[in-house]
């Protein structure tokens, strides 16, 4: 199905986002219509970089170079030193693919690594993050992030704080808002008809009936129970050490856990340089790779550009199933 194209931010031009976008161009050719939002100044010396006007033109530009929709920067950027007079020019080129994205100009959104602290310091950026801010502008009040590669998709309940934190932040409320965002989120955009869910339980072994702990009991169960009861196929809680085997993997289409490293471990072993960071929940599709900026690496023709290929084909793989609904 033809979609509209994959608007590619620029992220931190400091960072490896930009040598990378011109490496899956390369590698992609035209298989999968994007642009790339950012100042063409600094992409990678020698870069088939074409510019363009308007989203529109970016299938055509494909074939001759890396379509480029020109965003200006103060500052010309040095590899591996984040510039904060750049910041804002960062900040408002994510602004600028969610308007396309929202006018139907961009099918997706891909979006390459910032440094948040940069941001913080040269432009007051108020969000933890990416996801935060993406959220903030949408209009959304919560969304989840997946993690996905070609044999697992995983989900964790609870993201970016300590383990101690875990138990007290695992509230039903949370798990609920979860498991619907995730399922919904294979529905509409990975094209599920009955979306398969495994849910992990918190301690070992689920918990082993109270003998390893009660939050399986007291917290997990009772929402699955009430969600299985509208029709919502869900298994669990079952033990995260036997949940991620192949022949367990066969048996559902996204893992929910309950911590971070519970649901990036797993996937970070099956496919480190293939997995792609996901944000269900908002109304535009949007995927990134799963890495930082590399500062010690950028500029230096060693960055890897497997996830972000990962990611464009998988925004564009997204938005298809959205448009075909």
């Amino acid at each position: 199905m033809s979609i509209a194209p994959v608007a590619l931010t620029c992220g931190d031009p400091a960072g490896i986002g930009p040598e990378i976008a011109a490496r899956a161009r390369a590698a992609l050719g035209d298989e999968v219509p994007f642009f790339w939002i950012g100042d063409p100044r600094h992409l990678p010396d020698g870069t088939e970089a074409v510019e363009i006007a308007a989203p529109g033109q970016a299938a055509a530009a494909l074939a001759r170079g890396l379509p480029v929709l020109p965003h200006p920067f103060p500052r010309p950027a040095i590899p591996g030193t984040p510039d904060p007079q750049n910041a804002q020019g960062v900040i408002d080129v994510i602004a600028r693919a969610v308007a396309l994205a929202q006018d139907g100009a961009a099918g997706a959104i891909c979006t390459a690594p910032i440094h948040k602290k940069a941001l913080k310091d040269g432009a007051g950026f108020a969000y933890p993050g990416h996801t935060e801010y993406l959220a903030a502008l949408a209009g959304v009040d919560r969304v989840v992030m997946m993690l996905a590669c070609d044999a697992l998709r995983v989900v964790p309940a609870t993201i970016h704080i300590p383990l101690a934190e875990v138990p007290a932040a695992l509230t039903p409320d949370l798990l609920e808002a979860t498991l619907r965002i995730t399922e919904a989120g294979l529905r509409r955009d990975f094209g599920l008809a009955a979306p398969r869910i495994a849910v992990a339980g918190l301690n070992p072994h689920a918990g082993e009936g109270g003998t390893m702990g009660h939050e399986e009991i007291r917290v997990i169960a009772p929402v699955l129970d009430r969600l299985r009861a509208e029709g919502m196929d869900l298994r669990g809680p079952l033990s995260a050490d036997t949940l991620f085997h192949a022949g367990a993997r066969a048996t559902y289409d996204a893992a929910v856990c309950m911590y971070h490293d519970q649901a990036l471990i797993p996937i970070k072993t099956i496919d480190f340089a293939g997995g792609v960071n996901v944000t269900l929940g908002l109304p535009f599709v949007r995927t990134s790779p799963d890495h930082g900026t590399a500062h010690d690496i950028a500029g230096k023709g060693l960055a890897d550009p497997s996830s972000l290929i990962a990611a464009l084909r998988m925004a564009a793989r997204m938005a298809a199933a959205r448009a075909g609904r």
